[in-house]
């Protein structure tokens, strides 16, 4: 029951042609391709001028400034939700206690 069973190879039924016999061919050579591609054209150099490096500092200063905003806020939210946690908590145990002092 657990033996595997191989199966054997069956007869091949019908005609059973003879592959194709492939013929070589010869290459002919076509028009020969380009040696080398025209050069692209350099970059041109950024030109950091007093005004251009003016704006950037600014533009730095800019995304510091709302990047941090962002920052503090979310410190500030989290730290406003755990503060009425911990007075929910308190409220709740001085319920709780009050609760099993007059039983």
């Amino acid at each position: 029951m657990f033996q595997p069973k191989i199966p054997t190879m069956p007869q091949p039924s019908g005609l059973v042609t003879p592959p194709a016999v492939v013929q070589p061919t010869t290459i002919t050579p076509g028009t020969p391709a380009p040696a080398a591609a025209a050069p692209a054209p350099a970059r041109p150099v950024v030109q950091l001028t007093p005004g251009t490096a003016v704006a950037l500092v600014g533009a730095g200063t800019a995304v510091v400034l709302v990047v941090g905003t962002v920052l503090v806020s979310l410190l500030l939210a989290v730290a406003v939700t755990s503060a009425s946690v911990a007075v929910c908590a308190v409220v709740l145990r001085s319920l709780i206690a009050s609760a099993a002092k007059r039983r």
